[in-house]
């Protein structure tokens, strides 16, 4: 059947979306610019999010000791091998917050990626709390010749989850800025985490109809992946119960079940994620990477006839 984001897969893919704009495959090059948080500093906290070890999460050419221009380098010739399609990057400021800094410590790290050969924009990570009119008008600038889209960490809709896992912001905090960065001409993403401690499937399900009344442009969400020498690691020793546990099928069915009720103008960026198994301290999939659950649950989604916005209605009523 024909969908509404005009090609036959059952969701709004981000691929397919990049493949339709520019033409072919787009990788994602990722950067640690040497920012921090809020709520790391001790500006909003300390610790920082207590799920959080970027360590897991950065590719090795991705390291503060390179240059901006040495990660991308590596980063390239790293994905030239493994992605030898790719022909078009963004540099993806992916390391804690990374608008989190004084515009012309910003302008120059953004500046120093476009001018990268083959960099076609820029992906900048950050968190609701750590956005301004300033920095909002400068990347509004930079998007009239470049792919500009920032992403924030919203994780969880609901502010008892965001206090409990020491974000240090409230859902009210990513809505306002969220709607800020649209209006501003900004492609506008969010990410959320399905499994912290405290929410149910019902709860996880209810915040479809609280993203999909946002002027998104793309969404990502992941499990929750427990990591060594984290807080919720011992947090989760203490109170394992708190935790949902999902297997890999209960998650893929989640996320279907999300995606049925998620506005269809929204692109889907990712289903889930992974880190080595090394990090891990709490419950694994084994060896299923990333790329098979996305596989695996468009499978689910033809076995069971569903598609993104099946049962979306602007109003939310189900």
């Amino acid at each position: 059947m024909p969908y509404p984001w005009g090609h036959q897969r059952r969701y709004n893919s981000y691929r397919e979306y990049f493949i339709r704009r520019f033409g072919g495959r787009v990788q994602k090059l990722s950067l640690d610019a040497g920012f921090t948080c809020p709520n790391r500093d001790g500006t909003l906290g300390t610790g920082g999010c207590t799920f959080c070890s970027n360590e897991a999460f950065n590719p090795s050419y991705c390291r503060i000791s390179g240059s901006i221009t040495d990660q991308l380098r590596e980063g390239m010739e790293f994905h030239k091998t493994r992605y030898r399609r790719s022909r078009h990057y963004l540099a993806y400021f992916q390391t804690y917050s990374n608008t989190y800094a004084p515009l012309p410590v910003l302008r120059k790290k953004y500046e120093e990626a476009l001018a990268f050969p083959g960099v076609m924009g820029l992906v900048i990570g950050t968190r609701p709390d750590c956005i301004s009119d300033e920095i909002l008008g400068y990347l509004a600038r930079l998007s009239e010749k470049h792919y500009i889209a920032v992403e924030y960490g919203v994780e969880s809709c609901y502010d008892h989850t965001l206090e409990r896992v020491n974000r240090c912001h409230t859902f009210a905090q990513s809505e306002d800025a969220i709607r800020k960065t649209s209006a501003a001409g900004i492609l506008t993403g969010a990410h959320l985490i399905f499994g912290l401690p405290g929410e149910s499937c019902e709860d996880i399900l209810k915040e479809a109809c609280m993203v999909s009344q946002l002027p998104l442009h793309t969404l990502k969400f992941h499990q929750l992946q427990i990591l060594l020498n984290t807080p919720m690691e011992a947090e989760y020793r203490k109170r394992p119960y708190d935790f949902p546990v999902f297997s890999h099928t209960e998650y893929m069915d989640l996320v279907i079940d999300f995606m049925e009720r998620l506005n269809p103008r929204f692109i889907v960026e990712r289903f889930s994620a992974e880190v080595p198994p090394r990090y891990l301290a709490g419950p694994s999939w084994g060896n299923i990477r990333a790329d098979e659950i996305s596989r695996m649950t468009e499978q689910r989604m033809e076995e069971r006839n569903a598609w993104q916005g099946r049962l979306f209605t602007p109003d939310c009523e189900h």
